[in-house]
Formats: structure tokens, C-alpha cells, sequence
């Protein structure tokens, strides 16, 4: 008698991990509620269940979702709207007194707008840190997404919450009403140490231990980071942490750009894990973050694209694709960040950074369902050879057809399920005229 699933997917491939020995041809998985319940032949699991519905794809490869661990969501909005500038400047005179225009209502739309463009290209998984987190968390729970997010607060008044001390009361309230949320997770969330006094930066330690959240922060992303934090406290951004004891396990640091051998080695100790973002590094010309260096000592490295203001994508493919070639140069060593090592950061290394390796990152039973189909019937992909290869060096965002998460249909056939695209693209480009008008102002 066969067990009843609600929903099988099957494919010519599937590929549980990053690794090509894994892989299966003429493959399947069976999914009951939100969870993987079988994985294996086609044959062998449509003989063993019985399914509500099917999902075949011809050529298909079934895959885990991408995990992007550092995004701005909303910054979507803000796309193409101050390139070529140094961090500094860009963030100075440029983001910040945009952001100030922000509204509720704006941010909402252009998170909506970020999360079509994560489901289009295969990301099943993010961690925002943002501002109007409750806007972000609300248009993330209605697309079925998966997502770590967190209010970014800092020493100065937020367009958010305004004075610092409400912003504390909005990142409880936030944690208070996605305490058991089975796709939301909240985090606290300090901005950087260039940004955050001392009092802040441990008070906002103290808010992830009493909620055993993630502590996320940006951290050594550029040189005159660096500077500020060694004039300021005669220590780099690490070990700036390390002093006020809130380097740790829970940490989860994007960028890393400036890191030297012992402050890997202090990260590896303490682990802490990176969130690494290569195409806005080099797009605001940062620098080239040691990740080879950060893998071999042992510190835990996800992919993230940061936001599409500084990028200006959010497709995880294109990330992967820039992830491997950059390290491959930077180190003169062609086996540096191989397909299978970037492939690992950008799907259960990035569930590793979230603490959420034992739920998503892979296809095993047991695990969430959360899980991408692309259509390998595509000329930049054939022949094919090596599948984590073609992943990282050829595959793009626009060949995932379908996305599955926590078992429920979120984009199928390149339709999205759970919003509607023409609306939101058409009230977009409103917004972002208006946006113009006033920045003439």
C-alpha cells in the first residue's frame, strides 16, 4: 500500500548537496506539509506514494534553494539610483537622505518587489537587515518566503522609529510577534561599530542572548572603516567586538573585507560566521574579503548579494558565478573556491551562518522542503558534464522554472504564486518617479 504525500517533484536530476557524486538521474522527491519525506529514484518513489499533485520537469534539476545571508530588501527601490561612488559617500550623501523619504507603506512595496526578484532566481532563504522590519516581515509572510530579519538601529534618529530608545520597543514588538513563526525569525541587529557606540553595540548583545537570536552586523567592510575604528578605539572592528565579549557563536558578520590571519583565527575560535558579498564589494571597491583564508581556518562563510542598491541584483547564480572567478584571481590559484565549495556557501554553508543547517541548506528526509527545479534544456547548459560546474559558472536566476518552500508552490513555471507581479511592477515604477521628483526638490 502506498504512503500518501501532497506533493511530488521529479525530474531528470537531482542534486542533494554541492557535491556531484550525490547526484541522481531520473530522480524524485516526495513532500508531506512542509517537510521532505523521500528522496530517490522516479520509479521507486511514485511506486512507494500516492500524491495530491505532481510537478514534472523534463531535463528538470531538482536542487535546494539558494540561501542569500545579507540582503536590504527594499533597497530594490533604489536601484541604479547612485552608482559608481565610493561607501562612504554613497551611504553619506546619498542613501541616508533618501532614506529619509521612506514610508511604511514604500518600504512594503519595495520589499515585495526585492522578494519577486529572490523567487525568480532561485533564493528560497534571506536575512534582511533593514529599516521598517515590521513593513519587510509582513511582505515576506506573504510571499512564503523563509527569512532572518532584524531593525537595524544606530546612534542617530531612524526614519523608522525616531529616537533610538523606540527603536528597542519595535525590535521587541517584532520579536514578540514572530516568536513561533515557522518562516520568520527575528535578529538583533546593530548597524556597524562606525555607526554604534559601545552602550549600543552591547545592549544589542544583551537582546540577542535574552532572545537566543543572531547578532548581525556589518563589519570590516572597507578601509576607512578600519581607520575610524583604530582612531576612535585603537582596535580593529574585530577585535572591537572581542573586547565588549560580543564575538561569538551567534555572530553573523557581513563583508569581512578587512580581516588579517589572527582575526580569522580569533573568528574561527569563536564561531563567529561571515556573510560574504562579493559582486558590492568590488562594485563599491571595497576590496576582496579573505575567504579562502576564513574556509581553511575553519570559519563559517555564506553568499550573500547585499542590497540591489550597491549590486544591482539580488540573483544568487550571478553571485556564485563572481564568488568563484574573483577568488580564483585574487589568489592566482584556478582551484580557489572550486563549484562545489562556492555552491556549498551559497546553500547549506548559508544555512550554517543562520544556525539553520539541521532544517535547509540540502535535500535530505526530514528537512523543510525547500526547493528549486531548473530547466537544464538550455543551450549555455548542455552538454552536461559536471552539475555543481554548470550551477556556478552557467546557470542563470532565469532558468529556475519552479520554487518550493516550506512545501508549498511559491513560483511554477515561471509564474509567481503569492504576488502579483504586474501590479507590483506597475506601482514600482510610479514610486520611483516619484522618488526622482522629489530628489530634485
Amino acid at each position: 500500500m502506498s504512503q500518501q504525500a501532497d506533493l511530488i517533484i521529479s525530474g531528470s536530476y537531482l542534486l542533494p548537496g554541492s557535491h556531484q557524486q550525490d547526484l541522481i538521474t531520473d530522480a524524485a522527491v516526495a513532500i508531506t506539509g512542509d517537510t521532505i519525506t523521500a528522496i530517490g529514484s522516479s520509479a521507486q518513489i511514485k511506486s512507494d506514494f500516492s500524491a495530491t499533485r505532481t510537478l514534472h520537469t523534463e531535463h528538470g534539476l531538482i536542487m535546494p534553494g539558494l540561501i542569500n545571508t545579507h540582503t536590504h530588501a527594499p533597497m530594490a527601490l533604489f536601484r541604479g539610483l547612485a552608482d559608481d561612488l565610493p561607501l562612504m559617500t554613497w551611504l553619506e550623501e546619498h542613501i541616508f537622505p533618501v532614506e529619509s523619504k521612506w514610508t511604511p507603506h514604500m518600504i512594503f512595496q519595495a520589499t515585495q518587489l526585492s522578494l519577486a526578484e529572490m523567487i525568480r532566481s532561485g533564493t528560497t532563504s534571506f536575512c534582511d537587515t533593514y529599516l521598517f522590519s515590521k513593513e519587510v516581515a509582513r511582505a515576506t509572510e506573504e510571499s512564503g518566503m523563509r527569512a532572518w530579519i532584524g531593525e537595524v538601529l544606530y546612534d542617530f534618529p531612524s526614519p523608522c522609529y525616531g529616537e533610538l530608545e523606540n527603536g528597542f520597543a519595535y525590535v521587541d514588538d517584532l520579536f514578540a510577534h514572530y516568536r513561533e513563526h515557522p518562516l520568520i525569525t527575528v535578529t538583533a541587529d546593530p548597524h556597524s561599530v562606525y555607526t554604534c557606540s559601545k552602550e549600543l553595540l552591547s545592549r544589542l548583545g544583551t537582546v540577542a542572548r535574552d532572545y537566543n537570536s543572531l547578532y548581525v552586523i556589518h563589519l570590516s567592510e572597507n578601509q576607512a572603516e578600519l581607520d575610524t575604528c583604530q582612531e576612535r578605539y585603537g582596535c580593529t572592528p574585530v577585535q572591537h567586538l572581542e573586547q565588549l565579549e560580543l564575538l561569538g557563536a551567534n555572530t553573523l558578520a557581513a563583508h569581512c573585507v578587512m580581516l588579517n590571519d589572527e582575526e580569522i583565527a580569533l573568528m574561527a575560535e569563536r564561531g563567529a560566521s561571515v556573510a560574504h558579498c562579493m559582486e558590492s564589494n568590488m562594485k563599491l571597491a571595497s576590496g576582496t574579503a579573505p575567504v579562502t583564508q576564513m574556509l581553511a581556518a575553519g570559519v563559517q562563510v555564506g553568499i550573500g548579494t547585499d542590497g540591489a542598491a550597491s549590486n544591482n541584483d539580488v540573483d544568487m547564480f550571478a553571485e556564485m558565478d563572481s564568488v568563484a572567478k574573483i577568488h580564483k584571481v585574487a589568489n592566482m590559484d584556478p582551484t580557489a573556491m572550486n563549484a562545489e565549495q562556492t555552491l556549498h556557501a551559497a546553500t547549506l554553508g548559508g544555512a550554517a551562518t543562520l544556525q539553520a543547517q539541521k532544517q535547509i541548506g540540502s535535500l535530505a528526509v526530514g528537512k523543510k522542503a525547500d526547493i528549486i527545479v531548473l530547466d537544464m534544456n538550455q543551450p549555455h547548459l548542455t552538454p552536461l558534464y559536471n552539475v555543481p560546474s554548470h550551477l556556478v559558472y552557467a546557470a542563470r536566476g532565469a532558468d529556475v522554472v519552479h520554487s518550493v518552500i516550506n512545501g508549498k508552490c511559491v513560483m511554477e513555471n515561471r509564474e509567481l504564486l503569492t504576488l502579483d507581479e504586474d501590479r507590483l511592477l506597475t506601482e514600482i515604477r510610479t514610486m520611483g518617479e516619484t522618488l526622482m521628483e522629489h530628489g530634485k526638490d
